[in-house]
């Protein structure tokens, strides 16, 4: 850290009760957001209250430093990217108040929109304006940029919902912002009067833009003024884009839960065919009304197979409108009608789907809220860029708009994805650019003026709905012509020093699209051994410079093949903050989700390697602490790389940052310990009578607490007294069998070796009764993921070394392998061929199974025995984390439904929070039950249910937290066969 930041952290530490961060690490994740810029500021607050904005805004006046409000930084124009402080209010300004009806909401600006939505739920209430990014973006920044989204046809944006509002001003004020009279010898009066002299000045300007149907950027005066003269400070802030004040919280409206909605798929041949038909779909009462395209159609079709059916592969368009009524009969007639009228004429529908059921009716809008984020999966140099995301023309104007647009993408050589609101002509459309190319990067600049002077053509506007940014706001001087003389004067009369997000909406200087872009064509030299895998790219800028040094060397421990290079996976993430959601239907960021911390989210770690790999970051400051801080906060769940848009692997990403850590520092004691647990726990089973004594004893619990940093308050498996392998080998089954048929290797992993051999028991009779060859290889050991998750790679690797030399020759003798151990089969398929780059890591990963995902495929081939026994139980099933990336259907609750009279309940509450060994560790406890409290809670609602789960680490969080005994499904199973008689005790 240089002394200008170590000065700013250590001042503004002394006067803001919140979190200060100005240390190269925590700067570089605030760098860059879901757009292609970047921007390296001097420092980040993350304010508690309204007194630590106005300590920071009045430190920024005595020190001329810039400020710069973020939400969730899921803006694709780079709106909340600045030189200057950052104040992040997402991590602790999240509180929401409802009135006693619901008809207000009074919400901080770090509050989540679904997450207001949820709250207003009971009231029978929502908040109207519906960004796609709800489920992440912040109320401030919804403010900020007056945000709509595809109901803007029922609910208007979000000026047409605000009450009232407290600013902190650029002086440090904190003010109350609703109706104020001009005369009033307040602050308030005084920017009323001022508002007021503008718009008398330039009425005649302003009017006329009034009268246009897309008016919605800039600094807007329609509405502001009421006929008593008062002005409405608090809509006038609204959609500012924090240059004239840094909003706090405000009062805003809500609005009724419609009672029925439908909506309809409407597909064409055209795009313009689609956009013509739209007009004619709007006489119909329609509340949303979205385009896509044939490219966002099939990425649909390539991400979820639920619309591989439902798309037809010749649709070049698709509309997706809905209707609201009162009730479903209603809603059913109006329905017909659309698709009657869309199926006329020469602009026809050639097929459509409606629906009025709740589950369809969301799936369908996953179209409209999902596939766009998904645009980053589109493989190879050119992606889709937003930099033209936010225009719109009069709805009538659509169809020649676009067709203009499409001309200029043609004359210019490009291709784009085309989404839009059709119903009220606002437009997104992302050109293909290879950004690391010097002529593409020209072209981004000569595409958005171009593409600007087609909009204006059409009487559009740009930035309507999204903030200006960087991307835009260099167009608005053109825009508004005369007018851009009373942005002046109001940028003047808020904020005279510039010092609010300047270069935003309003600037003396306003930067072009292509500049401040993120380091798309530099990177350090990667390799790995002796091996270069990445040669040093120098920035294109800098090539004629002779003084240039080669940057620094950075050697990977991982595999990172060609095509899937470290550079490439890192620079994959987009940013989009997709990884930020608290949805209750996804599970990315468990971490997240607990600490609400920017460096919890995946992305972060992102951010943080490429930061290193484009030379931004020293690649020694891999080895701080900060950065193993940060590193720390994933414990390698998965969830990510399942949910995340773009596909990024980030636990593979992680794995190398701690991995470079370990490298320099060594391991911590208890990672030591906890990665070399079989080896302690092999010890232990020789002696169980002594070891179990001291597992469950006060005194030896509160040494190792001490010593190693176990967690003295961790209830820890006692040691079996015989343990699995051994049991094996008495049975033979440790021989290979000769015979053909169907058989199996059993990778046994620790838990069910050491601690619960009846897993491995239960598993054995179930292939007995179903006639299939069991093998138990010799010489395995354990998995290593505890090895993996600490960084422990080259420990790792010997790891799976060994297990890859047993287990690849049980395949070649024409067995498959099966696991029980959710985490040993993720290591299997996933963490071995990413340590190890040869042959037998891969032909093991295709061969590997978790147990009941094999049983099940055994029974969809008509190959498992179902002579099973009823049994009355009720039970409470958790899927783990490690087997939802394994097997998303989740075979365990089918391979159970399959057992007469059984009820399985299945509990849909995220993550246990135990991460294998990391909720062991003393220094993680507390954060291991708040990542797991909503599953804990959901398991101590399910009654006396008796809990089930595959995951042995999970099954000692819900024990731990829920008082639930917990059993694996394939004990259930194996009893149903009458195979385990002693089960039935556990069950009672």
């Amino acid at each position: 850290m240089d002394s200008e930041r170590q000065r700013i952290q250590d001042d503004l530490r002394g006067v803001v009760r919140g979190e200060v961060l100005c240390d190269d690490i925590s700067c570089q994740l605030y760098a860059t957001d879901a757009s292609i810029y970047q921007m390296l500021p001097l420092g980040v607050v993350r304010p508690r209250t309204a007194a630590d904005v106005i300590a920071t805004v009045q430190y920024g006046a005595e020190h001329d430093l810039s400020i710069h409000p973020r939400g969730s930084a899921s803006g694709v124009s780079g709106e909340s990217l600045g030189s200057g402080l950052v104040l992040d209010f997402s991590r602790f300004m999240r509180r929401v108040t409802i009135d006693r009806n619901g008809a207000t909401v009074n919400v901080q600006c770090g509050a989540v929109l679904a997450e207001v939505n949820a709250a207003l739920a009971p009231y029978g209430r929502t908040y109207g304006p519906d960004p796609a990014t709800r489920s992440i973006t912040t109320m401030g920044s919804v403010l900020s940029t007056n945000a709509s989204g595809s109901h803007y046809l029922r609910s208007g944006s979000a000026r047409d919902t605000i009450e009232s509002m407290r600013v902190v001003t650029v002086d440090g004020k904190l003010l109350t912002f609703s109706k104020h009279h001009p005369d009033e010898q307040t602050p308030q009066g005084r920017l009323a009067r001022g508002i007021v002299e503008i718009e008398s000045q330039f009425r005649t300007l302003i009017a006329a833009r009034k009268s246009a149907p897309n008016s919605r950027g800039g600094y807007r005066f329609d509405g502001v003024i009421d006929s008593e003269g008062r002005v409405d400070l608090a809509k006038f802030m609204v959609g500012t884009q924090g240059t004239l004040g840094i909003i706090v919280d405000a009062v805003l409206r809500t609005e009724a839960i419609p009672t029925h909605r439908g909506v309809a798929l409407l597909f064409y041949r055209r795009l313009d065919s689609a956009v013509r038909c739209a007009r004619r779909a709007l006489e119909h009462g329609l509340v949303a009304c979205d385009l896509m395209d044939r490219r966002l159609l099939q990425i649909a079709r390539e991400t979820d197979p639920r619309f591989a059916d439902l798309l037809p592969r010749e649709a070049e368009a698709m509309l997706l409108v809905e209707i609201q009524g009162e009730s479903l009969g209603d809603l059913y007639d109006r329905l017909a009608i659309i698709r009657q009228e869309c199926a006329k004429g020469p602009d026809a529908a050639f097929a459509a789907v409606d629906t009025v059921r709740d589950s369809e009716r969301d799936l369908y809008w996953t179209l409209s809220r999902r596939v766009v984020p998904r645009l980053y999966r589109f493989k190879g140099s050119d992606a889709p860029q937003p930099f033209t995301e936010d225009i719109a023309v009069p709805a009538d104007r659509l169809p020649a708009a676009l067709l203009d647009i499409q001309d200029t993408l043609k004359r210019n050589h490009a291709t784009a994805t085309v989404f839009a609101h059709a119903g009220h002509g606002h437009l997104h459309v992302r050109p293909f650019l290879n950004l690391a190319k010097q002529v593409d990067r020209d072209k981004l600049n000569d595409l958005s003026n171009q593409i600007a002077e087609v909009v204006w053509k059409h009487g559009g506007e740009v930035s309507v709905e999204h903030a200006a940014g960087f991307s835009r706001s260099h167009l608005l001087p053109r825009q508004y012509g005369q007018l851009w003389q009373a942005m002046g004067q109001i940028k003047r009369l808020f904020d005279s020093c510039h010092r609010l997000n300047p270069g935003k909406l309003f600037g003396a200087v306003l930067q072009k699209p292509n500049e401040n872009l993120r380091p798309f064509d530099k990177t350090i030299e990667v390799s790995r051994g002796n091996r270069t895998l990445i040669e040093a790219e120098q920035s294109l800028a800098n090539e004629s410079d002779p003084a240039r040094k080669p940057l620094a060397q950075l050697e990977v421990f991982q595999n990172w093949p060609p095509g899937a290079s470290v550079d490439q996976v890192t620079r994959q993430c987009n940013g989009c903050g997709r990884c930020r959601t608290n949805s209750a239907v996804e599970r990315q960021c468990p971490m997240f989700r607990a600490t609400h911390s920017e460096e919890a989210s995946p992305r972060a770690k992102a951010n943080l390697l490429r930061g290193v790999l484009s030379g931004q970051l020293k690649v020694e400051n891999l080895a701080d602490d900060r950065a193993k801080e940060v590193a720390d906060l994933c414990f390698n769940c998965h969830q990510c790389r399942v949910e995340c848009p773009a596909g990024v692997d980030i636990p593979k990403i992680v794995g190398e940052l701690k991995a470079q850590y370990v490298t320099t520092n060594g391991l911590p004691l208890s990672d030591l310990l906890l990665g070399r647990i079989d080896t302690i726990a092999a010890i232990a089973s020789r002696f169980p009578w002594l070891a179990n004594p001291l597992i469950r004893g006060r005194f030896s619990r509160w040494l190792a607490e001490r010593l190693f940093g176990l967690s003295a308050a961790r209830d820890l498996p006692l040691i079996a007294s015989e343990t699995f392998m051994r049991y094996a080998a008495k049975r033979r089954w440790t021989k290979l069998n000769p015979h053909g048929g169907l058989k199996v290797a059993y990778f046994v992993d620790h838990y069910a070796n050491y601690h619960d051999p009846e897993i491995g028991r239960g598993l054995a009779e179930i292939l007995q009764h179903n006639g299939i060859g069991l093998y138990v290889p010799p010489g395995q050991v354990a998995s290593g993921m505890a090895r993996i998750s600490a960084g422990d790679i080259k420990g790792a690797r010997r790891v799976a070394r060994h297990n890859l030399r047993v287990l690849a020759e049980a395949v070649r003798q024409g067995y498959t392998i099966i696991a029980t151990e959710p985490a040993a089969v993720l290591c299997l398929k996933h963490e071995y061929p990413n340590l190890m780059d040869d042959q037998d890591a891969h032909l093991v990963a295709e061969n590997s199974f978790e147990a009941c995902q094999f049983l099940w495929n055994l029974h969809q081939e008509n190959r498992l025995s179902l002579d099973l026994d009823s049994m009355e139980a009720d039970l409470a099933y958790h899927q783990p984390c490690h087997l939802r990336v394994l097997d998303p259907d989740g075979a365990g609750p089918k391979l159970m439904s399959l057992i007469p009279r059984f009820d399985v309940e299945q509990i849909e509450a995220g993550c246990t929070g135990m991460a294998g060994t990391w909720g062991l560790q003393r220094k993680n406890y507390r954060n291991s039950l708040r990542v797991g409290w909503p599953l804990i809670s959901a398991m101590r609602s399910a009654g006396g249910k008796t809990a089930v789960t595959e995951c042995s680490a999970c099954k000692m969080q819900i024990e731990h937290g829920a008082g639930r005994k917990t059993l694996h499904p394939i004990k259930l199973f194996a009893y149903a066969y009458g195979r385990m008689p002693k089960l039935a005790k556990e069950l009672r």
